[in-house]
């Protein structure tokens, strides 16, 4: 452990605490007040998603990408974001006080540079160095990579081939788009168009790194294999890649334009608007570069539409006259789990703006449009809920389970109150849909069901090994829970296979792996509310094992953490991190889904957060605690530091004057 992380640890010693009831209620006020304050007069909650420097970075490059002429005050501000979050090595992390990133730091180098820093700068020296030191430019990813190419900085053949003829190929393909996840999709369809016409960027200051290669790129004769990948499909899809590579330039003409007018056609379905295509900046920004790279012009409606899109994603922080790009933005799920929150305060005041959100969410349903889930599931009606404010084609089974409990959980009380709660066809539709894309394992995969061709996840251009949506415990978990909550029945076949999965799940330790959140305190909070909702007792092996290791992982100071590199391949096990509000939040609601509410730890953890709130009534939270793609790429949610630790104290006080002591709803 380094000296910064041990002395986070001390200073707030609590080998034994009992809650004050009175500062419990002062803290629960508190936050309570300040969350109501920041809902949208529609309803809604929202809050800033920030990623690594990479976006950011991206977002600068693209506009020399296309040749626009810079905004010169959102430049500098993106620039002194990047500047400060430069980590103490040299380069950038993908996430705070992360170890250096080879693929982030060639990105966030570029940007700097294309902003006009000057590369002899302190900054841009060490970056420099630290790049050079870990390979230099050339050991960068697979789509960093492909961006270079762009630029000109490295050749063609540094890139996986990907022939756009992939859009031709039969269902009973090795390689099919229904066989990888949403984001790929989304992101390589464009992406194949870029790569078969060599999309070069305008460039109009003839920007170059040559500087970040040991040797000229062109001299380059070995790129950086995946460490993920594991024999023999490393060697049988290298020597695909090569074949292709030899064979590519031989494809028919008139195949290549078909396929390419298939792409086209594929993103222009799905450009949603104002949100974009995906509604995740990645997919967003080579949709752009497509319609440019054909020559459509900036001023063709869908153009500009898909270009604006991109612009909303920037967030613009006054107070440290900084700017950054987000991935994509996250209302739906704020806002469902916020209405969770505010269920648990209870007040008249949190019961109307429960009210007020979920008439917000009901609009939000999509009902009319069959994505490409349907693709597997094509009998089961939509009904689901994306994560973004706009995303028909995809929207998300965890989102979708959260919002439905939330809608049958508040119902009754709004319907006491005189308020609207007409909500039985809205539950019935979200529940349908997230009971026909159960999976064959038993589980629920993110978007898709059954989407477990692990094999494409050794091709050579996924090296981020994340090109699949498998079925996952903590999505499993919420869909579970939902199915309980509803009153499903609990010796049905649906819930049967959904309890199996996750007890197969479960690790030696007792803990689950959690993929959409940092990580395995967040999936065991996850699989617990599952199987708490699913009838299993607090006496059950699976439910005791999952609270030791809670227990067991709780720090001195009475709260939990966990860092992102428990995602590491070679994971061995907890090891001890510095404790952070949502972290502490997510261990204590799972404690208490496990029936360990009346449990010292629970106290120790619930003292830590009355203690560590700040004076605005929040939680400061600096560490990233969301994953998107494990190793590769995490997030940091604004919102989980304030409304998760608010609900954990609520229930907490709610379960303590209640007399069974037990959670009684799905999540």
């Amino acid at each position: 452990m380094d000296v910064r992380m041990e002395a986070d640890f001390v200073g707030t010693g609590a080998a034994s605490a009992r809650v004050n009831e009175g500062v419990l209620q002062q803290s629960i006020d508190r936050a309570a007040r300040v969350l109501m304050d920041r809902q949208a007069a529609d309803g809604h909650w929202v809050f800033d998603l920030e990623a690594d420097a990479t976006i950011p970075a991206e977002y600068i490059l693209l506009k020399h990408h296309l040749g626009e002429e810079p905004d010169p005050e959102i430049a500098r501000r993106i620039g002194n974001y990047l500047r400060r979050i430069q980590g103490s090595h040299g380069g950038w992390p993908l996430f705070h006080n992360g170890a250096f990133n080879i693929s982030a730091s060639v990105k966030a180098y570029f940007a700097l540079k294309a902003i006009g820093d000057d590369i002899d700068a302190p900054h841009m020296a060490r970056a420099r160095q630290a790049i050079r030191d870990n390979g230099g430019a050339a050991a960068s990813n697979v789509f960093t990579r492909i961006m270079l190419a762009q630029f000109g900085a490295v050749p063609w053949t540094a890139v996986p081939v990907m022939p756009v003829e992939i859009m031709l190929l039969p269902r009973w393909f090795p390689f099919h788009l229904t066989k990888i996840s949403y984001w790929a999709r989304t992101v390589i369809v464009p992406l194949l168009v870029l790569m078969a016409l060599k999309s070069k960027a305008k460039n109009p200051r003839n920007l170059r790194i040559d500087e970040l290669f040991l040797v000229p790129a062109d001299q380059v004769k070995s790129w950086p294999k995946a460490p993920h990948v594991k024999k023999p499909w490393g060697e049988i899809f290298g020597v695909v890649d090569r074949v292709l590579r030899v064979v590519q330039p031989y494809f028919p003409k008139k195949s290549r334009d078909k396929a390419i007018e298939k792409a086209v056609a594929f993103v222009r379905e799905r450009l949603n608007g104002e949100d974009g295509l995906g509604a995740i900046y990645p997919a967003m920004a080579n949709t752009v570069m497509m319609f440019d790279l054909l020559g459509w012009s900036p001023k063709h409606p869908e153009v500009a539409t898909a270009r604006y899109a991109i612009e909303k994603l920037l967030v613009i922080d006054e107070a440290r006259d900084e700017a950054f790009c987000q991935p994509c933005v996250s209302p739906v799920w704020d806002t469902s789990l916020l209405c969770h929150a505010m269920l648990e305060v209870g007040t008249d005041e949190a019961l109307a703006r429960t009210g007020q959100a979920l008439e917000w969410l009901k609009g939000e349903q999509v009902l009319d449009v069959k994505g490409d889930w349907a693709d597997q599931r094509p009998n089961v009606r939509p009904g689901g809920w994306a994560f973004q404010y706009g995303n028909d084609h995809y929207p998300d089974l965890d989102d979708t389970a959260v919002v439905v409990m939330a809608f049958n959980r508040a119902q009754p009380q709004l319907a006491a109150a005189g308020l609207p709660a007409d909500y039985d066809m809205t539950v019935a539709r979200g529940a349908e849909w997230v009971e026909g894309l159960q999976s064959r394992n038993g589980g629920w995969g993110a978007f898709d069901a059954d989407n477990t061709h692990y094999y494409l996840n050794y091709i050579p251009f996924s090296d981020h090994g994340a090109l699949l949506d498998p079925p996952t415990s903590d999505v499993t978990g919420r869909c579970l829970g939902m199915m309980a909550q509803l009153g499903a029945d609990k010796d049905g076949k649906a819930m049967r296979e959904g309890v199996d999965y996750l007890l197969k799940e479960q690790e030696k330790d007792g803990s689950w792996f959690g993929r959409w959140g940092v990580n395995y305190i967040y999936g065991t909070w996850s699989a617990l509310n599952g199987l708490n909702a699913a009838g299993l007792p607090p006496d059950h092996p699976a439910m005791k094992r999952a609270v030791d290791w809670l227990v067991q992982i709780q720090n001195p100071d009475g709260g939990w953490g966990e860092d992102c590199e428990s995602y590491a391949l070679d994971y061995s096990g907890y090891q001890p991190f510095p404790s952070t509000a949502s972290q502490t939040a997510w261990a204590l609601l799972g404690l208490m889904a496990a029936g360990a509410m009346e449990h010292p730890a629970v106290a120790r953890g619930i003292d830590w957060l009355t203690r560590n709130q700040g004076e605005d009534g929040l939680w400061k939270e600096e560490y990233y605690s969301g994953g998107g793609f494990p190793r590769i790429f995490y997030l940091r949610y604004h919102g989980y530091s304030k409304y998760f630790p608010l609900w954990a104290m609520a229930r907490y006080r709610n379960l303590s004057n209640s007399n069974s002591k037990l959670v009684s709803v799905g999540l």
